[in-house]
């Protein structure tokens, strides 16, 4: 059994920063890619960005600049530092690993509002 825990949403002013945090626990042998899709009102769920094993990273057009991933490993945890925040970015944060159990599955986080408003 894996689980996601997901943490460090909330309210934030345009122009703000915050840091999203996704730990996994479980049974794990190995994880692949990590990533963090989003998701607003009205909108399908979307990628924000995604780091391979290596470290590699993408990112979304919209995110490019103001948003970094990264991963820690060790911990089986992922980052999304969000920088320079817009009412745009206002949605359900949703953290996506690909876990080795075996097999290869992927595994959802619960999610995390963000909202930027003044």
């Amino acid at each position: 059994q894996v689980q996601l825990v997901e943490s460090g949403g909330g309210l934030v002013q345009p122009g703000g920063s915050l840091r999203l945090s996704c730990a996994a626990s479980g049974s794990i042998v190995s994880i692949g890619t990590m990533g963090w899709y989003r998701q607003a009102p009205g909108n399908e769920r979307e990628l924000v960005a995604h780091v391979i094993r290596d470290g590699i990273t993408n990112y979304a057009d919209s995110v490019k600049g103001r948003f970094t991933i990264s991963r820690d490993n060790a911990k089986k945890t992922v980052y999304l530092q969000m920088n320079s925040l817009k009412p745009e970015d206002t949605a359900v944060y949703y953290c996506n690993l690909r876990v080795f159990i075996p097999p290869w599955r992927d595994y959802w986080g619960q999610g995390t509002q963000v909202t930027v408003s003044s």
